[in-house]
């Protein structure tokens, strides 16, 4: 379907470049005069668009239905198509980036949590910093409430260091039932099995090879690599630290998510009660 817009420009070029009238050139297109004339009368509120294009510059990777959430959570009271037209008519959307089709194949599926602390679930992430020198993050979420409980971040993160970052969050957070993981040498090797021996927590391993069994660390994964590792400039290991712990605080206390009807982690899980 060709926009009002377009039809008014290719209009004008008709006129201009071969001196065509106005009505010759809407007869030629197909496109009545009237709308060629049209001019919306409603008004842009430059504050809802500066307000829009401050929240498009903080956070590139929102698509404008997360961006209308934001304007909403300060006051805004704004149509979700209005915020569109504004956000495609400023040039904010979003490139898509175009996924790998794979051949759909048998998944394990494990029951949907139905409380807080019932299966964490971790995984490794690979970045690089200023320098050229690589760097790893242990990423470690709860299932149902989608919490970033922690993002570790070091050159190295052996099995031991594992440990200690669970340790940590125990003392906090208390014992999850299940933690689910791939089986890299640092989920598998002796440090983790007597950990969760002695805690009672069960450890379980996807299929090598398979990683959307462990869907809920890589949907964040995904999210952490998109608006995060590929949004920012890491110094050191220092500057890399500060960073992504300033994102995980955003994104469980800020950013909506469409999982749990655009609530935050953090709401979300406040929701649940101290039984929970």
């Amino acid at each position: 379907m060709v926009k009002p817009a377009a039809y008014r420009q290719a209009v004008g070029f008709l006129r201009s470049e071969f001196e065509y009238s106005e009505r010759r050139a809407c007869k030629l297109l197909g496109h009545a005069r009237s709308s060629n004339r049209y001019l919306p009368r409603r008004p842009v509120v430059q504050g809802l668009l500066d307000e829009l294009r401050k929240h498009a510059v903080e956070r590139p990777r929102f698509g404008y239905r997360r961006l209308h959430l934001l304007l909403q959570r300060r006051g805004w009271r704004v149509n979700h198509k209005r915020v569109y037209r504004l956000y495609r008519a400023e040039g904010l959307a979003v490139r898509r980036k175009k996924r790998k089709r794979i051949a759909a194949g048998l998944r394990v599926v494990l029951p949907a949590p139905t409380r807080r602390n019932e299966r964490w679930s971790m995984d490794f992430v690979h970045d690089t910093l200023a320098s050229g020198r690589k760097f790893r993050t242990l990423n470690i979420v709860d299932d149902l409430t989608r919490e970033a409980l922690a993002i570790e971040v070091d050159t190295s993160l052996g099995g031991h260091r594992v440990v200690r970052v669970l340790e940590r969050l125990v003392a906090v957070r208390g014992l999850p039932l299940v933690i689910v993981s791939d089986n890299g040498p640092e989920f598998t090797g002796r440090a983790l099995d007597g950990w969760a021996y002695k805690a009672g927590v069960k450890l379980h391993f996807i299929r090598p090879g398979k990683p959307t069994e462990n869907a809920y660390a890589e949907s964040f994964n995904g999210k952490f690599r998109d608006e995060c590792l590929n949004e920012h400039w890491f110094l050191d290991l220092d500057d890399a630290r500060t960073k992504i712990e300033a994102w995980r605080v955003d994104y469980n206390e800020v950013r909506p998510h469409s999982s749990l009807a655009n609530a935050t982690p953090k709401e979300y899980s406040s929701t649940l009660g101290l039984a929970a």
